[in-house]
């Protein structure tokens, strides 16, 4: 006899604005205990002592999640210059510091350029990474170092928001404030220790705050206070709650927006949910946006009966659809 889940059936995407302090996991798990759902899981790792757009994905939203981790993301970071710490970030200890040149902004806008485009990048030891299973984090720290792999990334825009060197105000530690627009496992400690390195005088991660994960941004977040304020966790979540609640999520398929969408006939929805193939005929199929030859070359097809997402299918070379991921929404 199979074992009952514990839980309630809860399908959508919630986009919060983690808090600092708290690891990706640990508001995870508030979420998913305050919706006392079946399955969740979040989409990109954000450090402690970062804040912003994190992705939680509950339900049959949780099988489209991996779209979300290969996004692109925004973030917004404050490098401290002069010094380096253990971590890359101000969680940790300074371990050396250097005088700071004299820059102006002209300087900075040539720096911050050459940092742009594609490259290969060495994530830190202070990472949610897994060796044989454990953290990177866990053996940095225990003073292992572990050798890594270094990951093609790309930085597709780095903007200077504002900066202040130590000549300019001795009161507060010399700054830039950047803004990133980057690929998927991209490191911004990283980006900000080897920004310090170039300059000459070490750098390391004070703030950050991811501004857009994929199609999500912070415009459509809400706090963990936010949600505390409206449901408190420790009530009985009756039908009411629940209702409320689940407004607060977005569709499976606003993670997957960007593959075109086909509207299935009824023989069609059989196929596919026995797992079958369908053969692929823009001229006679009912697709959501107007046709194009960009539509057409994807690979990747949300599927569609009765106006409800009931999964997303590959095409072959042989144009058939081939369902990969079935949603029962």
């Amino acid at each position: 006899m199979a074992r009952r889940k514990k839980g309630r059936l809860v399908n959508g995407i919630l986009v919060l604005d983690k808090p600092t302090g708290i690891s990706s996991n640990g508001a995870l798990q508030k979420v998913k205990r305050l919706y006392q759902a079946q399955k969740a899981g979040h989409t990109g790792s954000l450090d402690p002592l970062a804040t912003g757009v994190l992705p939680i994905c509950l339900g049959e939203a949780t099988k489209v999640s991996h779209y979300l981790l290969d996004a692109d993301k925004r973030y917004r970071a404050k490098c401290v210059l002069g010094s380096v710490t253990t971590t890359g970030d101000s969680d940790g200890d300074i371990i050396d510091t250097k005088p700071i040149p004299n820059l102006n902004k002209s300087q900075i806008l040539d720096l911050l350029a050459s940092f742009e485009g594609e490259q290969d990048q060495t994530p830190p030891m202070f990472s949610a990474l897994k060796h044989n299973g454990r953290p990177l984090y866990e053996y940095a720290r225990k003073g292992i170092e572990i050798e890594r792999k270094s990951r093609r990334i790309t930085l597709f825009e780095i903007k200077l928001l504002d900066f202040s060197t130590a000549k300019e105000n001795t009161d507060k530690p010399a700054y830039i404030e950047i803004e990133v627009h980057c690929s998927k496992g991209t490191y911004i400690r990283t980006l900000c220790e080897d920004i310090g390195q170039a300059i000459g005088c070490g750098a390391y991660i004070s703030a950050l705050r991811r501004i857009d994960s994929g199609p999500f941004s912070l415009s459509q977040s809400i706090t963990i206070e936010q949600l505390y304020e409206q449901f408190n966790p420790d009530d009985e979540l009756d039908e009411a709650k629940q209702i409320q609640m689940d407004k607060l999520l977005l569709p499976t398929d606003t993670a997957i927006e960007q593959f075109p969408g086909i509207m299935l006939n009824e023989a069609q929805f059989k196929q596919i949910q026995h797992g079958m193939t369908i053969n692929f005929d823009p001229a006679s199929m009912t697709i959501s946006s107007p046709v194009t030859s960009v539509m057409i070359q994807s690979d990747h097809y949300r599927l569609y009966f009765n106006n409800t997402l009931i999964a997303l299918a590959i095409l072959n070379d042989d144009m058939h659809l081939k369902p990969k991921r079935l949603l029962f929404l």
